[in-house]
């Protein structure tokens, strides 16, 4: 099942889930359902990367200049994150939108997040593990960041959440800072970085 979001292009996916006394055993990237949510193929895959975290790490908001652009695919097999998908492309419908969810590696629900939208979590158990299936590899000149802790951007963290951060996202500007640096990616370039992945594959434009 897929669900439609607040950001634009984002769709939460929630694969059926199969448990017994050994365990589970579910699918959360099946491109025939990721087809039928978005009208065309899963993007070309180039980079499948995870981090672990303690739990109180917070991660982001990171997001990847466009172009190059990535597009992302995250999933938690393990543990428990509330995580965050925040629209920053200058220009779209749905800019400075938050999406909210948790993501339980025991109910797995997963996320398609766009080019040029921005990604977060707040890691809520020890040895949380996210899984990121991208689209282009990892460039750290074109990885930037906004502060997760911009009130402006308003992410819903748990009261008294004492958060630990890495020094880099610790330094990443407010969503307004940001914007007047020129460091947000725009809506139209995020669209056609993303339509070029397909582009790729001979798949043309969505349905």
């Amino acid at each position: 099942m897929s669900t439609e979001t607040a950001v634009d292009g984002v769709v939460e996916f929630s694969p059926a889930v199969h448990a017994d006394t050994r365990g589970l055993f579910t699918s959360p990237l099946r491109e025939p359902d990721f087809t039928a949510a978005l009208g065309r193929p899963l993007f070309p895959v180039r980079d499948i990367s995870h981090n672990v975290s303690a739990a109180g790490v917070l991660r982001g908001i990171h997001y990847t200049a466009a172009p190059p652009g990535r597009a992302k695919y995250v999933y938690v097999p393990h543990g428990r994150v509330l995580d965050f998908v925040v629209d920053l492309r200058v220009g779209s419908p749905t800019f400075g939108a938050v999406h909210t969810t948790e993501l339980d590696g025991t109910a797995p629900r997963a996320l398609y997040v766009p080019v040029g939208v921005g990604h977060a979590f707040l890691s809520l158990q020890d040895g949380s593990v996210v899984v990121y299936v991208m689209s282009g590899g990892y460039l750290p000149e074109h990885e930037l960041a906004v502060s997760t802790l911009d009130p402006e951007v308003g992410l819903a963290l748990p009261d008294g959440t004492a958060p630990r951060r890495s020094p880099r996202d610790e330094q990443a500007p407010t969503l307004r800072d940001a914007l007047a640096a020129g460091l947000l990616p725009e809506y139209y370039t995020s669209r056609v970085v993303e339509d070029d992945l397909w582009a790729a594959l001979g798949a043309g434009e969505p349905t």
